[in-house]
């Protein structure tokens, strides 16, 4: 039988400072920033147990928990490596060369789109817009974008990020504090 997921009490202290921010029985409100802690502090992604526990906390049901973590992109449904690589696919970026990136990182990771480099570091993942357009190609990773992409800028990044080894996040250490 699988543990049961809990989060930190760090965690479970900001939960509460969040749901603090709407009135009593409002708490699904909460729910966007509480996925986001959570595929934080649980590997980069939501398990069916995960969502159950931000459910149980948020006092709604499983399922609006489920609905939502299922519609956004922002939310993984299966493990990612510590590095999730969001590549912009739309308009300004595919016709800047997003496509090409894509089948670089492909070539220099040894993986797919949607695949995962065997040492669990980097994960591909293809998304719609990420409001960048001016600055195209570019790519997310964790809370950081990066912008007007070459080959070469995504192979400096890459070493950077394998050399830090560290699992990147849409929070980082400032945006949880102010959070």
């Amino acid at each position: 039988m699988e543990n049961k997921p809990q989060f930190k009490q760090e965690t479970l202290t900001l939960i509460q400072e969040i749901k603090k921010r709407y009135p009593e029985g409002k708490h699904k409100s909460a729910l966007l920033p509480v996925l986001h802690l959570a595929q934080a502090e649980f590997d980069g992604w939501l398990s069916a147990p995960t969502m159950d526990l931000v459910a149980e906390v948020l006092e709604i049901e499983p399922i609006e928990v489920y609905e939502v973590a299922s519609f956004y992109s922002m939310y993984n449904l299966k493990p990612v490596g510590k590095c999730l690589l969001e590549v912009c696919r739309t308009s300004s970026c595919w016709l800047l060369g997003a496509e090409d990136i894509v089948r670089h990182l492909e070539k220099t990771l040894g993986i797919k789109e949607g695949e995962t480099t065997a040492d669990g570091m980097f994960t591909i993942k293809t998304v719609e817009c990420l409001g960048s357009c001016g600055t195209a190609p570019m790519m997310q990773c964790g809370a950081q974008f990066h912008e007007n992409l070459t080959f070469e800028k995504v192979d400096s990044l890459l070493e950077k990020f394998k050399s830090e080894g560290k699992r990147t996040t849409y929070f980082d250490e400032v945006v949880v504090e102010n959070y």
